[in-house]
C-alpha cells in the first residue's frame, strides 16, 4: 500500500501472487483514489471450479485494505459492491430501465418478442463477463476451414476452402458500416481508438467510393477479412442490387470502385485495384440503422428506406445456403429504451427473421463521440460473436473442389457459348445488310 500526491494505491493477491498452484489466475481488484473520488477497475478471473471460501477471505482482505487505504486519506471506504449492482443506471445495459411490471405495452399479448429480446440480451450480458476473451482468441487462431463440419459425403481435403475467408459489409448510405470496421479494429485488434477506416458524419460528406479490406485482427496469421463497401442509394436500389450481385458472383478486390450505374463510371479515383488477390465472397452482413427503422414506423416518414433495406436483405446473391445474411442495427443509442426495443421488433418482423438470432444490436461510438471500446462488453461480445456467426455460416458453404470431367465440361460449355455468341452476330449482321438491300 502506497500513498502520497494525492493518490493512494492498494491491490491485494490471493494465494500470495496473481496465480495459484493450479496455474489459473486468481480473482484481483485495483482500486485507485484521487481527491476522495474513487475509480474501481475490476478484473473478475474465476477459475472452473472456484473455492467459494476462499473467495469469502479475498473480500474481507479486500475490505480491510481498503479501509486501512482511505485512513490514510482521512476518509471512509466504500462499501463492496457486486460487479453488476449499479449497472441498471449504465448506458451500456439500457434495457434494464425497461420496467416489465409497469409498463403496460409489455403485458399485452403481443408482448412475446418483446420478452424475447430482453432475455437476449440477458443471454448477452451473462456471457460477455468470462465468454468475450474465449471467442476473440477463436477469432485469433481461426484458419479457414475450422468450423467446416463433414456435408454431402464429401471430405475436406476434396472441398475448396478458399486461403482466406471474406465476409462483405453491405447497407445504406450512413448506416454504420465503416464505424463497425473501427469497433473491430478496437475490440477485436486492440487498437484503441485509432480509427482505420473513414466515416461519413453530420460534418462529413464523405463517403465509402471504393472496396476496402480490412485486416481486423491487425496480423500476418489472420484467416479472414472484412470489407467495406460503399453505401447504396435507396434512389437507384436497381443499379446498387446489380452491382452488389456482381461483388457475390465475380468476387472483390481492394480499391475496386464502385459504380452504381452509368453515372458513377466517369468518376476518377485515385487508385487501382491492380495487383490486388480477388477473393470470393463467403459471406454477407447487411448493416441499417435503427433511427431510419423509427422514422418509418412510428413517426410516419418515407419508407423507401425501409423498403430498400428489405430489397438488399432479401437479394438472391447474397443468400448462401438458403439462409439468410446477419442483420446488425446501429444508432440505437439515439433511441429511447422502448423505442429501441420496438424497432428491432418491427424491422426484423417486417424482414421475416427471428427477433433474437436474426439481428444483433451493437453501438458504434459512445455518448462521447469515440468508439464504444472493451468498457462496453456487451457491444464487444455482441460484435465479436455476430463475426464468430458469419465464419461459422462460411465454412459451411465451401463447394466441392471441381474435377478433371468437371473442368472439360465447363471448358467445352464455354466453347459453346462463345459460338453461339458468334453465330448470333453474323446473324445480326446479314439481317441488317438484308434490310438494307431491300429499301435499295
Amino acid at each position: 500500500m502506497r500513498s502520497g500526491g494525492g493518490i493512494s494505491l492498494a491491490i491485494t493477491r490471493d494465494g500470495g501472487g496473481i496465480t495459484n498452484h493450479h496455474g489459473s489466475p486468481n480473482n484481483y481488484f485495483i482500486y485507485f483514489t484521487f481527491k476522495s473520488i474513487y475509480l474501481k477497475t475490476q478484473i473478475v478471473k474465476i477459475s472452473s471450479k472456484p473455492n467459494r471460501k476462499k473467495l469469502k477471505k479475498h473480500k474481507k482482505r479486500q475490505i480491510i485494505c481498503l479501509k486501512e487505504a482511505s485512513k490514510t486519506r482521512g476518509t471512509e471506504a466504500e462499501p463492496m459492491t457486486e460487479p453488476h449492482e449499479h449497472e441498471d443506471s449504465s448506458p451500456f445495459y439500457w434495457w434494464k430501465s425497461i420496467s416489465t411490471e409497469e409498463d403496460e405495452s409489455i403485458k399485452s399479448p403481443s408482448s412475446s418478442a418483446i420478452m424475447k429480446v430482453l432475455r437476449e440480451m440477458e443471454r448477452l450480458c451473462m456471457i460477455s463477463d468470462h465468454g468475450a476473451d474465449d471467442v476473440k482468441h477463436k477469432l485469433m487462431i481461426y484458419k479457414p476451414g475450422d468450423f467446416w463440419i463433414p456435408i454431402g459425403g464429401v471430405k475436406k481435403e476434396d472441398v475448396d476452402i478458399p486461403p482466406m475467408i471474406t465476409v462483405l459489409l453491405v447497407g445504406l448510405s450512413g448506416s454504420g458500416k465503416s464505424s463497425l470496421i473501427n469497433l473491430l479494429y478496437s475490440v477485436v485488434g486492440r487498437s484503441g481508438l485509432i480509427p482505420f477506416s473513414q466515416t461519413s458524419g453530420e460534418s462529413s460528406n464523405y463517403s465509402t467510393m471504393i472496396l476496402e479490406e480490412h485486416n481486423v485482427l491487425r496480423s500476418t496469421r489472420n484467416g479472414f477479412c472484412i470489407y467495406d463497401s460503399r453505401g447504396l442509394d435507396y434512389n437507384r436500389m436497381d443499379d446498387c442490387l446489380k452491382e452488389v450481385t456482381r461483388w457475390m458472383k465475380d468476387g472483390v478486390r481492394h480499391n475496386q470502385p464502385c459504380c452504381f450505374g452509368k453515372e458513377d463510371f466517369g468518376v476518377s479515383l485515385n487508385c487501382s485495384s491492380d495487383g490486388f488477390v480477388r477473393r470470393r465472397v463467403n459471406y454477407a452482413v447487411v448493416v441499417a440503422d435503427l433511427t431510419d427503422v423509427y422514422k418509418a414506423f412510428f413517426c410516419g416518414g418515407d419508407f423507401k428506406l425501409v423498403d430498400a433495406v428489405k430489397s438488399l436483405f432479401h437479394c438472391p446473391s447474397i443468400r448462401t445456403s438458403n439462409v439468410d445474411p446477419i442483420l446488425i442495427l446501429t444508432h440505437g443509442d439515439m433511441l429511447q429504451p422502448m423505442e429501441r426495443l420496438n424497432c428491432r421488433i418491427k424491422i426484423c418482423s417486417y424482414l421475416g427473421i427471428p427477433v433474437t438470432t436474426g439481428a444483433y444490436d451493437i453501438v458504434c461510438l459512445s455518448e462521447q463521440g469515440i468508439l464504444a471500446e472493451e468498457f462496453d462488453p456487451v457491444t464487444s461480445f455482441a460484435l465479436t460473436e455476430a463475426i464468430y456467426r458469419a465464419l461459422l455460416q462460411s465454412d459451411r458453404t465451401h463447394p466441392p473442389k471441381k474435377t478433371f470431367k468437371d473442368w472439360i465440361v465447363d471448358f467445352l460449355s464455354r466453347i459453346m457459348r462463345s459460338l453461339a455468341a458468334f453465330f448470333a452476330m453474323i446473324s445480326r449482321i446479314f439481317q441488317r445488310w438484308g434490310d438494307n438491300h431491300k429499301l435499295a
